[in-house]
């Protein structure tokens, strides 16, 4: 079938791939020079839509290059139906989220049925090939330094003309720790296996995440035996400064001398630290805002300090048991059962925590997690209900409650 353009001249809808260079030399200009502009505006069109239609089909394309492209089309299509598919299991689990949490403020019991019981789809298609031909990538964004101890410490320094006390061995941290949460309320149980399961039951008080094990970079600003973030340690500024401050106080109380100069310029910059950290709404996103510059950082140095650290790394874990207590959930909690409270916030853990036996060996563990953090969590991929989540946690406490630092931090208590 044709169609006709411009002076007469025919085009067919479709020129045969073997045919297109052919095609385009009898559509060329008889003029020279380059004088493109002598070509009618109709015919310069069906070149061009010639040539996208030749290029389109591979036209010129090495084997390899044909080959890539033929994998890349597989790829996308699979990937496609497979966004879709769990696109629709991932809308479902967002929505019995949602009707979970309003059960609960109607103060209605939760079943069986307000959870997802199928497991989520994982992607098992064909891999995204690689180009054999060099592409253009658009340049990344530098990557935000995570800062580390160096940096903590410096912060404090230039914000509050302050050093941390650091404590004269690790067993004098532990001790002051051991100390301080058995007076809170943690059990020894609970502060020992937490630890063993968060630092491998080897880590120290400034262990960062990442440079740990061999590790030489740091991956956040994970910090210590129960692994605080520098937002954690701005949020316990603002909603447990006041108890931090009364405990400084006594201390400083039952101290003379030089030890009581330093105890009351620290007792100042907590002070300072505790009302800017109070300064924002009680958010977890306002306090990430200020966890994010250098007065987060300056804030999150007090992990290292031998009097405030203990008081934050055991205010992590008791938040959760107190958490635990206002909606009613008197038993104590075991560590595995703190630790998912820990590793997921409280409301997710205790969603959790509160679960029957019998539904936790039903319930799969995509429930309680987004979809982006389940598919890059291997662990609770493979250990995909609550019930195999707690087992293998509680495993890798056993494992690691052995290890030296695990050893003597319960030997702390």
């Amino acid at each position: 079938m044709h169609r006709s353009i411009r002076n007469g001249l025919t085009v067919p809808f479709a020129v045969p791939l073997a045919l297109v260079p052919l095609a385009l030399l009898l559509l060329a200009p008889a003029a020279r020079g380059g004088e493109a502009d002598a070509l009618p505006p109709a015919v310069r069109d069906a070149n061009a839509q010639l040539l996208s239609q030749f290029f389109a089909q591979g036209g010129g394309a090495s084997p390899a290059v044909l080959e890539y492209r033929r994998k890349l089309q597989e790829y996308q299509a699979a990937r496609a139906a497979f966004d879709e598919e769990a696109g629709a299991y991932w809308s479902q689990i967002s929505e019995k989220r949602k009707g979970r949490n309003a059960k609960r403020r109607s103060g209605q019991q939760v079943t069986l049925d307000d959870y997802v019981l199928e497991h989520p789809p994982l992607y098992n298609g064909p891999k995204r090939p690689v180009n054999p031909e060099p592409e253009e990538t658009p340049e990344k964004p530098a990557r935000k330094p995570i800062p580390v101890v160096a940096d903590l410490l410096r912060a404090a320094q230039e914000l509050y003309q302050f050093t941390p006390q650091r404590p004269a061995s690790e067993l004098e941290f532990k001790r002051v720790y051991a100390r301080y949460a058995l007076a809170s309320g943690l059990t020894r149980e609970q502060a020992v296996r937490v630890y063993s399961f968060e630092t491998g039951g080897t880590g120290s008080y400034d262990v960062q995440a990442g440079i740990e094990h061999g590790g030489k970079r740091a991956i956040s600003t994970a910090m210590g035996y129960n692994q605080l973030l520098t937002t954690n340690s701005v949020e316990l500024l603002a909603e447990q400064g006041h108890e931090f401050i009364r405990a400084l106080s006594d201390k400083m109380a039952r101290t003379s001398g030089p030890a009581r100069q330093s105890l009351e310029h620290k007792l100042a910059v907590l002070k300072k630290m505790v009302a800017h950290a109070k300064s924002v709404p009680d958010t977890w996103s306002e306090h990430e805002k200020i966890g994010n510059t250098a007065q987060g950082w300056a804030m999150h140095a007090m992990v290292l300090d031998i009097d405030i650290g203990p008081m934050l790394q055991t205010h992590k874990l008791l938040t959760s048991v107190l958490f635990a207590r206002a909606k009613g959930y008197t038993r104590p909690l075991t560590a595995a059962e703190l630790e998912m409270m820990n590793l997921t916030g409280d409301g997710t853990g205790l969603d959790m925590v509160t679960m029957p036996q019998a539904m936790r060996e039903q319930v799969p563990t995509s429930n309680f997690f987004q979809r982006g953090g389940y598919e890059r969590n291997p662990v609770a991929i493979r250990h995909n209900t609550v019930a195999k989540l707690l087992a293998i946690t509680d495993t890798r406490m056993d494992s690691n409650s052995n290890n030296a630092g695990a050893r003597e931090l319960a030997g702390a208590f």
